[in-house]
């Protein structure tokens, strides 16, 4: 088969709270990572970098608002905005008030993907 397809709601909930849905598990992507973040009211991320792997990252706001905070600086999320983070920078979304859903897109800037031991 030259495709694949999944429903956003057909994927189970992982993680502290279940608030990662993993898509490219469930694609079998194999370029890039990319999962689904639901994050609830005043919900705080897990703080990473990916230094080690050398990933930049791409969030997507789908839906709510929140803050992320990246190396100390919070840059506001908001529906429909993009957001790159260079591999080395710590960062930490946030939720607000209304909650946060964020699209999370990455790679490694150099070399090949590898998907993590997690999923």
């Amino acid at each position: 088969m030259s495709f694949d397809v999944v429903d956003l709601e057909s994927l189970e909930g992982e993680g502290p709270g279940g608030m990662v849905r993993k898509v490219r598990r469930a694609l079998g992507a194999r370029a890039f990572g990319c999962n689904y973040f639901t994050f609830p009211p005043g919900a705080v991320g897990r703080e990473h970098d990916h230094a080690d792997s050398n990933q930049e990252e791409v969030y997507f706001v789908v839906r709510g608002s929140g803050t992320m905070r990246i190396d100390g600086e919070a840059v506001e999320l908001r529906a429909g905005r993009f957001l790159r983070v260079d591999p080395a920078s710590t960062r930490v979304p946030v939720a607000g008030p209304d909650g946060l859903e964020l699209l999370t897109v990455g790679a490694p800037l150099e070399g090949r993907y590898e998907p993590p031991s997690w999923g």
